[in-house]
């Protein structure tokens, strides 16, 4: 993984209310993240089923590091992602503004 600032590549997970599961990647996660949250591909898994809620995120020096990773964590089991995300975010909560903040803080491009 990455040093936390400057360019890199996100691995994220994102969640519905209602406990639906999304495993992605990026090279700009507060762009992304914006697009879940505004719905902004029309017919997306995530705009469907209101997935847009930031739960966790890695960042990586490479593309590759990060693919290999998403596909890594879209094949844990539901159970296994909880555990991930509960390591680091106990309660759960939208992550999305702590990532906005890093970026005003120039943490993340």
């Amino acid at each position: 993984m990455s040093n936390i600032r400057g360019k890199g590549y996100y691995v994220y997970l994102l969640s519905s209310l209602s406990g639906v599961f999304y495993v992605g990647y990026t090279d700009s996660l507060t762009k992304r993240i914006r697009q879940h949250k505004e719905g902004y591909y029309e017919n997306a898994f995530t705009k469907k089923y209101k997935v847009n809620r930031l739960l966790y995120w890695e960042v990586y020096d490479s593309q590759e590091e990060a693919l290999i990773r998403e596909q890594k964590l879209k094949k844990l089991s539901r159970k296994n992602k909880l555990e991930l995300i509960k390591k680091y975010n106990i309660h759960m909560n939208d992550l999305f503004q702590d990532v906005e903040l890093l970026e005003k803080l120039n943490f993340y491009k």
